[in-house]
C-alpha cells in the first residue's frame, strides 16, 4: 500500500510539473516594481546604462520595452504568459522596461511612441533592422504578434555583433 501511495505521489508531481508556468533557472523572483507585470520572474534592470553594461559583460542582447504605466493590459498579459518568450528572455537577454524616454535618440529610430520594443546588441548597436509587423510603427507589437516577437528575439540572439 505504501509503494502504491508513493507511486501515486510521483505521478501527481510529474503531471503538475508539466502544467506549471515557466520558472527561471535561478528560481528567484524580483519585486513587482521592476517587472511592472511584464514577467515577474525575469531579472529586470533598473536603468539603460545598467542594461548596456550588463549586456556587454554577459554578451547578451538587450531588449528594451517602452510603455506607459497604464499600457495595454492585453499586450502585457500576452508577453508575460508566453512561456517560451519568458524562458528565452530569462536565459538569453538583458531586459529593461521603461516608462520614460531615454536620452539615447537611437532607441527611437522612427519616433517616440508606446508600446515599442527595441533590441540592442552587446556592442551597443541598436538593431534598427529588427522590426515588428507594422509599417507605420516599426517597433510595436500587438498581443497577437507574439510569434513575430519570438522570431525577432531569436534573430537578435543569433545575429550578435561582438562586444567591443
Amino acid at each position: 500500500m505504501t509503494r502504491a501511495a508513493a507511486s501515486l505521489v510521483l505521478v501527481l508531481v510529474a503531471l503538475s510539473s508539466t502544467f506549471t508556468k515557466y520558472v527561471p533557472k535561478s528560481g528567484q523572483r524580483i519585486s513587482q516594481s521592476l517587472s511592472r507585470g511584464w514577467g515577474d520572474q525575469l531579472n529586470w534592470v533598473q536603468t539603460y546604462e545598467e542594461a548596456l553594461s550588463l549586456s556587454r559583460s554577459t554578451n547578451k542582447p538587450l531588449m528594451v520595452l517602452f510603455h506607459l504605466e497604464d499600457c495595454s493590459q492585453s499586450l502585457k498579459q500576452a508577453l508575460a504568459h508566453d512561456d517560451e518568450i519568458q524562458r528565452i528572455l530569462d536565459e538569453d537577454f538583458v531586459v529593461l522596461n521603461v516608462i520614460q524616454e531615454t536620452e539615447d535618440q537611437n532607441l527611437s529610430p522612427d519616433g517616440k511612441y508606446v508600446p515599442r520594443i527595441v533590441f540592442v546588441d552587446p556592442s551597443t548597436t541598436v538593431r534598427d533592422d529588427i522590426v515588428g509587423p507594422y509599417s507605420n510603427r516599426l517597433y510595436t507589437y500587438e498581443p497577437t504578434d507574439m510569434k513575430h516577437l519570438l522570431e525577432n528575439m531569436k534573430k537578435a540572439k543569433n545575429d550578435l555583433h561582438p562586444a567591443q
